[in-house]
């Protein structure tokens, strides 16, 4: 009986198997399923053609792409990931070839191509807003005078190609041909004082939300 005892136990044993870490059973699995290829689908943005506007000429060469307008003249070098197509009024943007950097590049490039034409036509503009007691924008020839509760006031002179007008003592437009440089110079007068979150002073977008907290109890 003890024999029979002690077989049983060692075929026990044998047919005992320890149990697989999940980890490792994802890992053999992966390993023998067969790679599976992505194919990346055409951009929305990149596919849409680039209208010219009327008044705007252009040249085309080598990727290399100036446009002039009544607001002025931009010129930018395309990398060789991207095929245009001219079609009457119309541009195309095309990959060169199915790379990943051609398709992260490909939206990119349609949208840069139609702010050229956007911008030297017609101008970009940000308006700005001042917010508190005492916070005052004014022009000083060309250049931007503001008051925002410092000891000194702040001025700024904008860039070239960068008009700035003050609608009121406390609106701020600033407008261009180049959106970049239009949102740069935005951004640097918003620096000047940035709102603050418990009452909301400071220089703002016009579109811009800010949160208010709520400040310290007694």
């Amino acid at each position: 009986m003890a024999a029979s005892m002690a077989s049983t136990t060692l075929s026990a044993r044998q047919s005992y198997a320890a149990p697989v870490p999940a980890r490792a059973r994802v890992a053999a699995a992966t390993a023998t399923r067969a790679p599976v290829r992505i194919l990346a689908g055409e951009s929305r943005v990149g596919k849409q053609p680039v209208k010219v506007p009327k008044g705007v000429t252009y040249t085309l060469k080598d990727n290399h792409l100036a446009v002039k307008g009544p607001k002025g003249s931009l010129e930018f070098q395309f990398p060789d990931t991207m095929v245009f197509t001219e079609d009457g009024d119309e541009i195309k943007l095309s990959k060169a070839d199915e790379s990943r950097t051609a398709r992260e590049g490909h939206g990119l490039y349609r949208t840069l191509t139609n702010n050229m034409m956007v911008g030297v036509s017609t101008g970009f503009e940000k308006k700005l807003k001042l917010v508190g007691v005492g916070y005052k924008a004014s022009m000083q020839g060309k250049d931007l005078n503001l008051a925002l509760g410092y000891a000194h006031p702040v001025i700024l002179s904008p860039p070239p190609g960068i008009d700035i007008a003050c609608t009121s003592n406390t609106e701020i437009t600033v407008s261009g041909y180049d959106k970049v440089e239009v949102g740069n110079f935005a951004a640097i007068i918003r620096s000047k004082r940035k709102p603050e979150p418990y009452k909301g002073k400071g220089v703002r977008y016009a579109d811009e939300y800010v949160p208010i907290k709520e400040g310290k109890r007694k």
